[in-house]
């Protein structure tokens, strides 16, 4: 029996996606040949590594013991990959990114042609989705994202967190809409306003957290809404059109409206309230040995935002 690389990411793609029709899709082949080479290593292990039930296809306990150690032995090759490359200097490798989509055209795009500038001899790809529970369903093999820019926090003990830069959550409006209605006074007013809702991952997203101006950073929301989600979207590009165009009150990131909110195009409204802060993170993988590519990209992230944030270059303050 011999297996090689390519059999253990592909037994890990295999559990990842959990469907023959998608790995095809996703290495660009025909479905036959994705049956045919499943059919190929089983015959070559000499046991059955995956069974089919009625909504998905499933490893069996020998192809669970095989991705387990197939994930081990790929770490292990990516430890001395990078020793190797520690002792002669060389940054080198695949850089796999993950950010949101609208800060990842602004930032992470232009930051990650400058990084491959200086680093020639790394092999960039950058993903940009909304979806962060996507993100998190390759924690191994060649799927693996070295490096995982979120805005806010996510509460995951598989993910160790670096921190980026300071972001709000901003509750505002056009003057257009504020010009035909009362503005809220409290949140408990939004649940009589029109709402503009940005739907993404699992969240509750039509529910709204609060606290005092005053009160600490990161104190616990001390007031709740249900707001009537008059319009939503997966698209925050699309949520802060809706709100210009007057349509209603959107809660949206500090680095998204600052520059609208300096103009006049958008409003700010219950300034006597702050949602949760949704802060810049890098995230690498608890799981996996930090590669120095991914380090000096971090660094990189951080000098960018260094001293004061872009979004905040031109006010002072929090």
């Amino acid at each position: 029996m011999t297996l090689d690389i390519d059999d253990l990411r592909f037994i890990l793609s295999l559990d990842r996606l959990g469907s023959l029709a998608a790995l095809a899709r996703e290495d660009n082949v025909t479905p036959p040949a994705i049956t045919k080479r499943l059919h190929q290593l089983e015959a070559r292990v000499g046991v059955r590594l995956v069974q089919r039930t009625t909504r998905r296809l499933q490893l069996t306990h020998e192809g669970h013991l095989l991705a387990q150690h197939a994930s081990g032995v790929l770490d292990q090759m990516r430890r001395l990959e990078e020793a190797l490359h520690e002792r002669t200097q060389v940054v080198a490798g695949k850089l796999k990114v993950h950010g949101p989509l609208g800060f990842g055209r602004r930032y992470l795009a232009p930051l990650l042609a400058d990084f491959h500038t200086a680093h020639p001899g790394v092999e960039v790809q950058l993903v940009l989705s909304d979806n962060l529970d996507l993100a998190q369903q390759a924690p191994h093999g060649r799927d693996a994202f070295d490096v995982l820019v979120s805005i806010g926090d996510l509460p995951d003990s598989r993910w160790i967190a670096h921190p980026i830069a300071p972001n709000r959550r901003i509750v505002c409006a056009a003057p257009r809409y504020l010009s035909r209605v009362a503005p809220p006074a409290v949140p408990a007013d939004l649940a009589d306003h029109s709402c503009l809702v940005l739907r993404e991952n699992s969240e509750d997203v039509s529910l709204w957290r609060f606290a005092d101006k005053t009160a600490r950073r990161g104190a616990r929301p001390s007031h709740t809404v249900r707001v009537h989600a008059a319009m939503e979207s997966n698209d925050g590009s699309v949520i802060r059109a809706w709100c210009a165009a007057g349509k209603g009150i959107m809660a949206r990131s500090e680095w998204d409206v600052a520059a609208d909110l300096a103009a006049g195009r958008l409003v700010q409204v219950l300034p006597k309230y702050r949602m949760p802060d949704a802060d810049v993170v890098a995230l690498v993988p608890q799981s996996r040995v930090a590669t120095r590519r991914a380090s000096l990209f971090i660094e990189a992230l951080r000098k960018a935002f260094k001293p004061v944030a872009p979004w905040r270059a031109k006010a002072a303050g929090d």
